[in-house]
């Protein structure tokens, strides 16, 4: 991969401060245009799947995406490596547009049944595969290695945004347009998101990429990569096991504590609120912060007292309770995600950046997602307290992992 060139390229601009470069700036308005575009699309699909079939059969459409994600992430890496993840997020980012906008014109004029339904969210996961690897190399080339924990903070707080108004906006789009409408405002969303993350420019990394080999040979060049290392090795495990312990109460399990306690849709709201303020304050404290000191011990200290937090979470009899430890939680998990995230970058080398996060994000986007049916079997048979508290510990054995491994607990952020 060459390591010059290009209209892309920002290496001979003067170094900006992340939340005051435009290009930066740029970036993140594609980014919350685009997770927009994908709580939208999540909403219109689950509401067309709930019309069209049973709540069980739903729950299957719906959870059909996590699948092709968990199989084809590592791959998706490899491309991201193999060709920039700029040109990745373009392509594939281009590719869920016009996906997205065939389902409405499909529901428009046919309103396609659950079967319908199923293939398109299993293709939307095939390039999610793709996209989601390089969307998450990309903040790594926009800045200077001092600024990755304030870019990663600002991709936090767009991705808040994103949750709080992706939810209004697709329900206007299914009160007005119909599942159909809905589909077509996501892909409307995902294209102007397109049309901005064109405009961004990458710094090229200065790096002699190897022979191309094949998928498997990079993948497995990848994964040796990470194993040689002695931080990255630890830190994707840690990573690893607090979102696997992490996911599954935060998003199945927080719908199934509201409904055992009575708190309704106000009360899971207030408490997903709750969430919402805490790790967008992190992303704020991050962004204006920029780089923390001990980096990898703050993290391993934040990942704890979240699982801690979201244990705790469970055992809080009123809603407005629950949505203060809701807070404690979304401030502590952004705090670490935040930091993981930023690690992970400022370790992985330029010539794998796109593997290595198709490494660290498989399990959050792709594996943890599986374990939902037993999340909610297990909340069925033993109530949300006992199963928040073991996922609670998973979660935090984490934190564990990089406090007990030397070369992780003393890592630090690049100045």
């Amino acid at each position: 991969m060459s390591s010059t060139v290009a209209s892309t390229s920002a290496e001979t601009e003067p170094e900006r401060v992340a939340h005051r470069d435009g290009n930066v700036l740029r970036w993140l308005g594609g980014h919350v245009g685009s997770a927009v575009g994908d709580n939208v699309y999540f909403l219109a699909l689950s509401w067309a799947a709930v019309q069209a079939g049973t709540p069980a059969q739903a729950g299957l459409v719906t959870a059909a995406s996590a699948l092709p994600r968990a199989l084809l992430m590592l791959g998706g890496g490899v491309v991201a490596d193999r060709y920039g993840p700029r040109r990745v997020v373009l392509a594939s980012t281009g590719a869920r547009t016009a996906l997205v906008l065939t389902a409405a014109v499909l529901l428009l004029a046919t309103g396609p049944g659950l079967w319908g339904l199923g293939i398109v969210a299993v293709l939307f996961g095939v390039v999610d595969a793709v996209f989601l690897p390089a969307a998450g190399a990309l903040p790594a080339l926009l800045a200077g290695r001092d600024q990755l924990a304030r870019v990663q903070a600002m991709r936090g707080l767009g991705t808040r945004l994103a949750n709080v108004l992706g939810g209004p906006i697709g329900g206007l789009g299914v009160a007005l347009g119909g599942t159909g409408g809905a589909f077509g405002l996501a892909a409307l969303l995902m294209g102007a998101s397109l049309i901005t993350l064109s405009a961004v420019r990458v710094r090229v990394p200065a790096h002699d990429a190897p022979a191309r080999r094949g998928v498997l040979a990079e993948l497995r060049d990848g994964l040796r990569h990470i194993g040689r290392d002695p931080v990255l090795r630890f830190l994707v495990l840690s990573i690893a096991l607090n979102d696997l312990g992490f996911v599954g109460p935060m998003n199945l399990g927080l719908t199934l504590l509201a409904q055992e306690r009575g708190w309704g849709s106000a009360g899971m709201g207030l408490v997903l609120a709750g969430f919402g303020a805490g790790a967008g304050s992190a992303s704020v404290l991050l962004a204006w912060r920029g780089r923390v000191p001990h980096a990898g011990r703050v993290m391993a200290a934040s990942t704890v007292a979240g699982a801690l937090a979201v244990a705790a979470l469970a055992r809080v009899p009123s809603a407005a309770g629950a949505a203060g430890a809701a807070l404690v939680v979304g401030l502590l998990a952004g705090l670490s995600g935040a930091l993981a995230a930023a690690l992970v970058q400022s370790n992985a080398g330029a010539a794998y950046v796109g593997r290595v996060t198709s490494v660290s994000t498989l399990v959050g986007y792709g594996v943890a997602p599986l374990t939902f049916p037993l999340v909610g079997w297990s909340v069925a048979r033993w109530e949300a307290g006992p199963v928040f508290a073991v996922c609670a510990g998973v979660s935090a054995l984490g934190g564990v992992v990089a406090l007990v491994v030397p070369a992780l607990r003393r890592a630090e952020l690049p100045r």
